[in-house]
């Protein structure tokens, strides 16, 4: 049995998902011998609790990770491309949750439950995938794995988390503006966002599709090796704190009965089936999160398409689409490889 420990890096770590990925190391019992908490100048001093110690935040420089197995990256694609050749250089493999990396070729893009054997071809660097895209293939792999899935149509509801810590201060600063009938600022999104939805997240392509739904495109097909796979998104932000929700049709090869499907994703890892209408029991933001697995509720036959499933989604998108998903890969790392 591997006793090694490990000396982690975590890039960002005063974020949303890089607080989360201290608590996941800590909860999963990931083998930590040192910590090191890297962050901006703005963060420096900070102290994060880890395994009932306070951990103080350094400064993310060039030189910082000497001796660091593994980096945990957080911090947004800017800092990705800028700092993750230097952790490479001094020894350390990335693990990235930024969106710089997903589309090279050269490197994996990684949900354990789906394409471990993926990590083997790491050069260095292993990517997380979009958060939305993580929750919704977790929950898919199952049935893609006993009918091929020909065509997906999904429309997300994303909470505010999923744009940062920031997102989250202006959800709850414009509530109480509003309730002291004050006029709320808007700053992090383009549009008042309590209150509301907003369905535009990240910039407009040239297709009319935003950035944010060609990543499930495009991040569904390399995850599956499946470059026929069709998929067609609606992104939508919410004004939830935690946790993002999916409504998606899926079209197989062949027809699959509801129970089948409930059978699937009742023996799927990481999944839980909420589905019992009778006494209103589905998947919800409030029953879903801080939980590990994704969650698949209101199952039914589609009405309009042949050979058509569609059903109801929700995962903490801090965890299973980020920081849950980011520890996973790391455990894969040192379970399967020399690190």
């Amino acid at each position: 049995m591997n006793k090694k420990r490990y000396n982690i890096a975590i890039v960002g770590a005063t974020g949303a998902v890089g607080r989360k990925i201290s608590s996941v190391l800590s909860e999963r019992r990931f083998p930590v011998n040192i910590l090191k908490l890297l962050a901006s100048s703005n963060s420096i001093g900070k102290k994060i609790l880890f395994n009932g110690k306070e951990t103080v935040v350094e400064l993310l420089t060039k030189d910082c990770f000497e001796g660091i197995d593994i980096a945990l990256f957080s911090a947004g694609g800017s800092i990705s491309k800028e700092f993750a050749p230097h952790a490479i250089k001094s020894g350390a493999v990335v693990i990235d949750n930024s969106s710089a990396f997903r589309n090279d070729d050269s490197v994996p893009l990684v949900i354990p439950e789906i394409n471990p054997a993926d990590i083997k071809f790491h050069r260095g660097i292993i990517s997380n995938p979009n958060c939305t895209t993580a929750i919704m293939l977790t929950v898919l792999n199952s049935i893609y794995k006993y009918s091929r899935i020909e065509k997906i149509i999904v429309s997300s509801y994303q909470s505010v988390s999923g744009a940062g810590q920031n997102g989250i201060v202006e959800l709850e600063d414009q509530i109480k503006c509003i309730n002291d009938r004050k006029e709320p600022i808007i700053s992090k999104f383009l549009y008042q966002i309590a209150y509301n939805v907003i369905p535009h997240i990240d910039s407009f392509t040239e297709n009319g599709f935003t950035k944010e739904e060609m990543k499930m495109v495009d991040e569904t097909r390399k995850i599956l090796h499946d470059y026929k796979i069709r998929v067609s998104a609606t992104c939508v932000r919410v004004p939830v704190i935690s946790v993002h929700s999916m409504s998606v049709t899926v079209i197989t090869e062949k027809n699959i009965s509801v129970e089948k499907v409930r059978e699937l994703l009742s023996n799927s890892d990481g999944v839980t089936v909420l589905d019992d209408v009778a006494k209103n029991i589905y998947p919800m933001p409030i029953n879903s999160e801080g939980k590990f697995d994704c969650f698949a509720g209101r199952i039914r036959q589609d009405l309009v398409f042949k050979n058509a499933i569609s059903m109801w989604i929700c995962g903490d998108q801090l965890l299973k689409g980020a920081a849950l998903n980011a520890v996973q890969i790391a455990e894969l790392l040192i379970k399967n490889t020399n690190r």
